[in-house]
């Protein structure tokens, strides 16, 4: 029998160590929001793949729309021959798009590419070159998105110099000690040191910070943001990627704000848990990029079309807007309740719209001095309780929520269990 030590060494030897693994087990199978693996074990799963399965493992409604498309083809390359499953996804998206007027859209692969394409049509449409980012951002591992990416390590520090012309401005959390204001004087010194603003292409931002911390923007930032583009020519995008797809109780996290980006990169949820990313843009701007410069071999599988198409059809047949709304206040009324007692680790700052919650675990009980270490000692006592919890923060002290939106109840309250268990055990040890 095949089990997770000898899966292990066999990994050591076989695989780089540039690629982490959260938790030392290799699962077998999958449903809804348990896992099990391959030595019989059951999980319980809040981290849903980095928030790729909003709908559960394997749906029935998503693998159903899969196996009927692998009925018919896998593979033709959408820039070599089309396929109705990519226009159809398109039109269901561009009829969701988070501002007003006709919206174009084009699918990708991964998080990363999105992200770099939104850059590359910013640029073709503007005829500048700058970008401008956020500390505590997460917008991918390729060389323009790591560039993007507000965290040193581990994404940039042995990798050479970034892309140039990307700038970043301090982005507002008040348990950081960052307000809107600061973020904004921080602007208004970029715009007078070192980027004009009639040479900045883009400002991108994430409308819930994801590997940062589940950080919301705050509603006036992205106001001022708004304002600040349509002064000076510049376009907004937002990356949707984590915070997309009903986990904010919103199909996407920027319609918290009532402002209306220009470019919306999209991913991970998309297609319950098949490879899939996108950008969502207005037309007269997504017209910009003449024919050829957008694209990739895989770019928009009809696979993951078939499933997204479900997906959507999921999220609205089973209410998921409303749902994550319900999960999130069950969340955190828990949460808030474990912060009053002083026999688990301290932790503060509980933050997140909808299901997209996370919260701090700090040095002292009061402060907001972030204390990663213990966070990381927690999600691997949740783990030994049966429970598959992250965490995330610019210091690794944020634990983060990420169950499926289609967990039950009993479900969600049992890994809240194994939860406290490990917070009540990370302050014993």
């Amino acid at each position: 029998m095949t089990d997770n030590a000898a899966l292990l060494a066999r990994r050591g030897a076989a695989v780089p160590h540039g690629v982490a693994t959260a938790a030392p087990i290799f699962i077998d199978r999958a449903e809804n929001a348990e896992l099990w693996d391959v030595e019989g074990r059951r999980y319980i799963d809040f981290a849903g793949g980095i928030a790729v399965l909003n709908v559960g493992h394997r749906h029935p409604k998503v693998m159903a729309a899969v196996g009927k498309q692998l009925d018919r083809y896998t593979h033709v390359a959408f820039q070599v021959t089309a396929y109705e499953p990519y226009i159809l996804l398109a039109e269901r998206l561009n009829g969701l798009a988070p501002f007003r007027g006709p919206a174009k859209t084009i699918f990708f692969t991964t998080g990363a590419e999105a992200v770099e394409n939104c850059i590359k049509i910013a640029r073709a449409a503007t005829g500048r070159s700058a970008v401008i980012a956020f500390t505590g951002a997460f917008h991918g591992r390729t060389m323009l998105s790591m560039a993007l990416t507000g965290k040193v390590t581990p994404y940039k520090r042995q990798f050479g110099p970034s892309a140039p012309e990307v700038y970043h401005v301090p982005f507002p959390a008040a348990h950081l000690g960052v307000s809107v204001d600061d973020s904004l004087k921080a602007l208004a010194y970029l715009f007078a040191a070192d980027a004009d603003p009639s040479r900045v292409a883009a400002i991108i931002v994430e409308p819930v910070q994801g590997e940062g911390g589940f950080n919301l923007a705050p509603p006036d930032l992205m106001r001022r943001l708004r304002e600040i583009c349509d002064e000076h020519g510049i376009l907004l995008i937002v990356d949707e990627v984590q915070s997309g797809f009903a986990r904010t109780g919103k199909m996407f996290g920027v319609e918290h704000s009532g402002v209306e980006p220009d470019l919306v990169a999209v991913a991970k949820s998309m297609a319950g848990g098949f490879p899939l990313s996108g950008i969502i843009g207005r037309a007269e701007i997504m017209n910009c990029v003449e024919p050829g410069g957008l694209g990739g071999t895989y770019a928009g599988s009809p696979v993951a079309c078939a499933a997204a198409l479900a997906v959507l059809d999921i999220i609205e047949d089973e209410g998921l807007l409303r749902r994550a709304d319900e999960l999130g206040g069950r969340i955190r009324s828990r949460v808030s309740r474990l912060a009053e007692r002083n026999d688990i680790v301290p932790i503060n700052a509980l933050r997140g719209p909808g299901a997209m919650i996370g919260f701090d675990i700090v040095k002292a009980r009061g402060t907001n001095d972030p204390d990663g270490a213990t966070a990381k000692r927690v999600t691997a006592l949740a783990l030994a309780e049966g429970l598959v919890l992250l965490n995330a923060g610019v210091h690794g002290e944020t634990i983060r929520i990420l169950v499926p939106l289609t967990a039950s109840d009993a479900l969600v309250d049992e890994g809240l269990d194994c939860m406290e268990r490990a917070l009540v055990a990370a302050a014993a040890s």
